[in-house]
Protein backbone atom coordinates (compact mmCIF):
# COMPACT_ATOMS: atom_id res chain seq x y z
CA UNK A 1 0.00 0.00 0.00
CA UNK A 2 1.61 3.03 -1.02
CA UNK A 3 2.08 6.30 1.59
CA UNK A 4 -0.51 8.23 0.03
CA UNK A 5 -3.35 5.18 -0.01
CA UNK A 6 -2.12 4.73 3.77
CA UNK A 7 -2.23 8.32 4.66
CA UNK A 8 -6.07 8.63 2.99
CA UNK A 9 -7.22 5.57 4.93
CA UNK A 10 -6.19 6.93 8.21
CA UNK A 11 -7.11 10.26 7.82
CA UNK A 12 -10.96 8.82 6.92
CA UNK A 13 -10.79 6.52 10.05
CA UNK A 14 -9.73 10.04 12.12
CA UNK A 15 -12.70 11.66 10.87
CA UNK A 16 -15.34 9.11 11.85
CA UNK A 17 -13.98 8.52 15.25
CA UNK A 18 -14.24 12.43 15.94
CA UNK A 19 -17.97 12.39 14.77
CA UNK A 20 -18.92 9.13 17.26
CA UNK A 21 -16.65 10.58 20.01
CA UNK A 22 -17.78 14.70 19.80
CA UNK A 23 -20.85 16.27 21.96
CA UNK A 24 -22.61 18.44 19.78
CA UNK A 25 -21.98 21.85 21.23
CA UNK A 26 -25.25 23.54 23.70
CA UNK A 27 -25.21 26.83 25.12
CA UNK A 28 -26.38 26.11 28.56
CA UNK A 29 -26.56 29.60 29.46
CA UNK A 30 -29.55 29.86 26.98
CA UNK A 31 -31.45 26.69 28.18
CA UNK A 32 -31.10 27.67 31.35
CA UNK A 33 -33.10 30.80 31.27
CA UNK A 34 -35.65 28.90 29.00
CA UNK A 35 -36.35 27.13 31.79
CA UNK A 36 -36.27 29.78 34.32
CA UNK A 37 -39.05 31.16 31.75
CA UNK A 38 -41.02 27.80 31.74
CA UNK A 39 -41.32 27.62 35.04
CA UNK A 40 -42.43 30.99 35.60
CA UNK A 41 -44.72 30.53 32.92
CA UNK A 42 -46.23 27.29 35.18
CA UNK A 43 -46.23 29.19 37.94
CA UNK A 44 -48.37 32.11 36.24
CA UNK A 45 -50.78 29.13 35.38
CA UNK A 46 -50.84 27.69 38.60
CA UNK A 47 -51.86 31.23 40.25
CA UNK A 48 -55.31 32.04 40.62
CA UNK A 49 -56.61 34.74 38.50
CA UNK A 50 -58.56 37.46 41.51
CA UNK A 51 -61.59 36.67 39.05
CA UNK A 52 -62.02 33.21 39.83
CA UNK A 53 -64.85 31.82 40.04
CA UNK A 54 -66.33 35.42 40.07
CA UNK A 55 -69.95 36.66 37.51
CA UNK A 56 -69.40 38.04 34.93
CA UNK A 57 -71.45 40.96 36.12
CA UNK A 58 -69.27 41.17 39.86
CA UNK A 59 -66.24 41.54 37.54
CA UNK A 60 -67.62 44.66 35.84
CA UNK A 61 -68.56 46.31 38.99
CA UNK A 62 -65.30 45.60 40.56
CA UNK A 63 -63.65 47.15 37.60
CA UNK A 64 -65.99 50.11 37.49
CA UNK A 65 -65.11 50.82 41.50
CA UNK A 66 -61.88 50.34 40.61
CA UNK A 67 -61.91 52.65 37.73
CA UNK A 68 -63.58 54.95 40.35
CA UNK A 69 -61.43 54.89 42.91
CA UNK A 70 -57.92 55.63 40.17
CA UNK A 71 -60.37 58.90 39.06
CA UNK A 72 -60.80 57.37 35.83
CA UNK A 73 -64.56 58.97 35.85
CA UNK A 74 -63.18 62.31 36.90
CA UNK A 75 -64.08 65.60 34.95
CA UNK A 76 -65.64 64.04 32.30
CA UNK A 77 -67.21 65.89 29.70
CA UNK A 78 -70.89 66.85 30.56
CA UNK A 79 -69.93 65.84 34.42
CA UNK A 80 -72.84 67.02 36.94
CA UNK A 81 -75.26 68.75 33.99
CA UNK A 82 -78.55 67.01 32.79
CA UNK A 83 -78.55 64.44 30.15
CA UNK A 84 -79.44 65.99 26.61
CA UNK A 85 -81.97 63.45 25.63
CA UNK A 86 -84.17 65.70 22.61
CA UNK A 87 -82.53 62.90 20.05
CA UNK A 88 -82.70 59.79 20.49
CA UNK A 89 -79.87 57.90 18.38
CA UNK A 90 -81.66 54.80 18.25
CA UNK A 91 -85.01 55.80 16.39
CA UNK A 92 -83.40 55.72 12.87
CA UNK A 93 -86.49 56.12 10.36
CA UNK A 94 -89.01 56.76 13.36
CA UNK A 95 -87.06 59.96 14.93
CA UNK A 96 -89.25 62.20 13.14
CA UNK A 97 -92.42 60.57 13.98
CA UNK A 98 -91.28 59.96 17.50
CA UNK A 99 -90.32 63.88 18.07
CA UNK A 100 -93.59 64.84 16.88
CA UNK A 101 -95.27 62.23 19.18
CA UNK A 102 -93.30 63.70 22.07
CA UNK A 103 -94.13 67.25 21.32
CA UNK A 104 -97.82 66.52 21.20
CA UNK A 105 -97.64 64.49 24.67
CA UNK A 106 -97.79 61.10 23.73
CA UNK A 107 -95.41 58.00 23.33
CA UNK A 108 -94.80 55.21 20.56
CA UNK A 109 -96.81 52.82 20.58
CA UNK A 110 -94.81 50.42 22.21
CA UNK A 111 -93.55 52.73 25.35
CA UNK A 112 -97.94 52.82 25.50
CA UNK A 113 -98.16 49.08 25.56
CA UNK A 114 -94.99 48.48 28.25
CA UNK A 115 -96.92 51.25 30.55
CA UNK A 116 -100.47 48.96 30.07
CA UNK A 117 -98.64 45.94 30.72
CA UNK A 118 -97.04 47.06 33.92
CA UNK A 119 -100.35 49.44 35.14
CA UNK A 120 -102.99 46.48 34.47
CA UNK A 121 -101.28 43.78 35.96
CA UNK A 122 -100.05 45.69 39.63
CA UNK A 123 -103.91 46.72 39.19
CA UNK A 124 -104.65 42.84 39.18
CA UNK A 125 -102.57 42.28 42.11
CA UNK A 126 -104.02 44.44 44.22
CA UNK A 127 -107.29 43.08 44.05
CA UNK A 128 -105.56 39.86 44.87
CA UNK A 129 -104.00 41.71 47.54
CA UNK A 130 -107.19 42.77 48.61
CA UNK A 131 -108.73 39.51 48.90
CA UNK A 132 -106.35 37.61 50.52
CA UNK A 133 -106.06 40.06 53.34
CA UNK A 134 -110.18 39.80 53.54
CA UNK A 135 -109.06 35.76 53.60
CA UNK A 136 -106.21 36.02 56.46
CA UNK A 137 -108.45 38.04 58.32
CA UNK A 138 -111.68 36.01 58.74
CA UNK A 139 -109.56 32.68 59.14
CA UNK A 140 -107.85 34.44 62.09
CA UNK A 141 -109.89 36.52 64.20
CA UNK A 142 -111.40 35.51 67.52
CA UNK A 143 -115.36 35.03 66.37
CA UNK A 144 -115.40 32.26 63.59
CA UNK A 145 -116.72 33.65 60.33
CA UNK A 146 -120.46 33.57 59.55
CA UNK A 147 -121.69 31.23 57.10
CA UNK A 148 -123.02 33.70 55.07
CA UNK A 149 -119.35 35.43 55.42
CA UNK A 150 -118.42 32.20 54.19
CA UNK A 151 -120.70 31.92 51.23
CA UNK A 152 -119.92 35.71 49.90
CA UNK A 153 -116.29 35.29 50.41
CA UNK A 154 -116.24 31.90 48.16
CA UNK A 155 -118.20 34.51 45.85
CA UNK A 156 -115.40 36.45 45.78
CA UNK A 157 -112.65 34.27 45.06
CA UNK A 158 -114.28 32.64 42.56
CA UNK A 159 -115.35 36.16 40.66
CA UNK A 160 -111.77 37.30 41.44
CA UNK A 161 -110.40 34.06 40.00
CA UNK A 162 -112.26 34.41 36.25
CA UNK A 163 -111.54 38.89 36.19
CA UNK A 164 -107.87 37.50 36.94
CA UNK A 165 -107.78 35.04 33.83
CA UNK A 166 -109.59 37.20 31.91
CA UNK A 167 -107.05 39.82 32.49
CA UNK A 168 -103.80 37.43 32.35
CA UNK A 169 -105.36 36.67 28.47
CA UNK A 170 -105.61 40.17 27.95
CA UNK A 171 -102.38 41.44 28.67
CA UNK A 172 -100.84 38.42 27.01
CA UNK A 173 -102.30 39.51 23.97
CA UNK A 174 -100.91 42.93 24.56
CA UNK A 175 -97.79 41.26 25.04
CA UNK A 176 -97.92 39.19 21.61
CA UNK A 177 -98.85 42.30 19.62
CA UNK A 178 -95.90 44.53 21.75
CA UNK A 179 -93.34 41.96 20.46
CA UNK A 180 -94.37 41.58 16.91
CA UNK A 181 -94.04 45.49 16.45
CA UNK A 182 -91.42 46.18 18.97
CA UNK A 183 -87.68 45.83 18.96
CA UNK A 184 -86.35 42.52 20.26
CA UNK A 185 -85.11 44.34 23.68
CA UNK A 186 -88.67 45.24 24.39
CA UNK A 187 -90.24 42.04 24.16
CA UNK A 188 -92.04 40.38 26.89
CA UNK A 189 -92.50 36.98 27.77
CA UNK A 190 -96.08 35.80 27.87
CA UNK A 191 -97.61 35.08 31.27
CA UNK A 192 -98.57 31.56 32.40
CA UNK A 193 -101.90 31.77 32.80
CA UNK A 194 -102.88 28.62 34.27
CA UNK A 195 -100.12 28.58 36.38
CA UNK A 196 -100.77 32.10 38.22
CA UNK A 197 -104.95 31.31 38.24
CA UNK A 198 -103.90 27.78 39.93
CA UNK A 199 -101.10 29.56 42.62
CA UNK A 200 -103.90 32.61 43.44
CA UNK A 201 -106.40 29.70 44.08
CA UNK A 202 -103.88 27.91 46.56
CA UNK A 203 -103.22 30.60 48.36
CA UNK A 204 -106.76 32.17 48.82
CA UNK A 205 -108.50 28.54 49.02
CA UNK A 206 -112.61 28.94 49.48
CA UNK A 207 -114.40 27.52 53.06
CA UNK A 208 -115.91 23.83 53.01
CA UNK A 209 -118.98 23.01 53.91
CA UNK A 210 -120.95 25.56 52.96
Amino acid sequence: MSIQLLRHAMAEEASLFWKETTMEFKDWRKEHNSDEKTSEQEEMRKKPSKYQGKRYADIIDEQIREAEARGAFDNLEGFGKPLRLEQNVFAGDRSMGYNLLKSNGYAPTEVELVKEIRSERERAEVKLARLLHRSKTLRTRRIPPFVSEKRAFNVAVDNAALEYEQTLREINRKILTLNLIAPSTMHQTALPVEELVQAFRLTCPLFQGV
